[in-house]
């Protein structure tokens, strides 16, 4: 199936957003690399101190639309200006590309097909999808990347997304709309954040392997920033996604096993340590019932914090819910039987 042929069919008006910052030397060529099927481009100016404008504005493209922040907003403000004005001009998919020239938008119809053929809500990149790719990637950003993949599959609750922190992504405008804004973080921890956002909407997300080039430019994020920051604010986010999931939108199986399991869990710590303390200052030890009240909630608790870790992983949303989903799913099926 043509991928021109569907997007004929679908009628999609497809918006790449650019967040711009200090990426003067790049940004012509990204734009220009853009295909002409894309229908509109908007660069958000976040207060970029080069000639960054100037150079969009030089280039005459009337597919381009120059936004300028007048205070820096970081990479996730930037990003949620140009979507919504993409929403606001009609747009139907809202696609994210750095301006560094990092994302190769020969990749594009890749991305996009899940979306279009109404398969999905959402699509990111995999960088980890190829094993050339990986062995491209600086050491750093590989193991980096790895360890924060593990956290973030648990805090948003996508666990089969492998790539969290790959900003080359797709939305469909309709499933952005439903976003609760506030919660998406302003600057690095933006794509994270939009995880656990999607996944309180049941949105689906699907990811597709491509490489990302690395030139040696610089990163501006800052490693100590990411140590000290993001754990927190993943924490918040998950304990957010638990609570409106479990115990708000749903009660499940999954909530049961949670709260028992965590009750039993903290009573068979906190009575194992409490003993454990009275043993070691009177030097009595402790008896053998003292040591099972502790050490048999705590086992059978642990046990139900499993199994509702195991059902978190099975409910990873499977069925789109944007408005769109139906009328995409019917065009894509009649075009496979032409």
């Amino acid at each position: 199936m043509n991928f021109d042929d569907v997007l004929k069919a679908q009628e999609e008006k497809l918006c790449v957003v650019i967040p711009a910052y200090r990426v003067a030397g790049h940004i012509e060529a990204v734009i220009n690399g853009i295909p002409d099927w894309i229908w509109k481009i908007i660069v958000v100016d976040d207060k970029s101190p080069d000639d960054l404008a100037d150079r969009v504005l030089a280039l005459s493209n009337p597919r381009v639309e120059l936004i300028r922040h007048e205070q820096n907003k970081g990479v996730g403000g930037a990003t949620m200006t140009g979507f919504d004005r993409a929403v606001e001009l009609g747009a139907t998919v809202l696609i994210k590309m750095d301006g560094d020239g990092q994302m190769d938008p020969a990749f594009l119809p890749e991305l996009l097909e899940p979306i279009v053929n109404g398969q999905a809500d959402f699509v990111k990149g995999n960088r980890f999808g190829r094993l050339e790719s990986i062995s491209r990637m600086p050491f750093h950003r590989r193991m980096g990347n790895l360890f924060w993949s593990f956290l973030t599959k648990v805090g948003s609750g996508y666990w089969n997304v492998f790539d969290p922190n790959n900003g080359y992504l797709a939305v469909d405008a309709d499933v952005y709309r439903r976003l609760d804004k506030k919660y998406l973080h302003p600057r690095y921890f933006f794509e994270t954040s939009l995880l656990v956002e999607l996944n309180i909407t049941r949105a689906v997300a699907e990811e597709v392997p491509m490489p990302a080039i690395y030139a040696g430019e610089p990163s501006s994020l800052s490693v100590f920033k990411v140590i000290t920051t993001f754990p927190g604010l993943l924490l918040s986010r998950y304990f957010r996604r638990i609570w409106l999931q479990y115990f708000v939108l749903n009660f499940s199986v999954g909530t049961i096993f949670m709260t028992l399991g965590t009750i039993m869990s903290l009573f068979g710590i906190i009575w194992g340590a409490v003993w454990w303390r009275t043993s070691i200052i009177t030097g009595i030890p402790a008896t053998a019932g003292t040591v099972m009240v502790a050490s048999l909630p705590l086992i059978l608790g642990f046990q139900m914090l499993i199994q509702a870790l195991t059902l978190d992983v099975q409910s990873v949303p499977t069925f789109p819910v944007s408005s769109r989903t139906g009328r995409r799913q019917g065009i894509a099926r009649n075009l496979q039987v032409k």
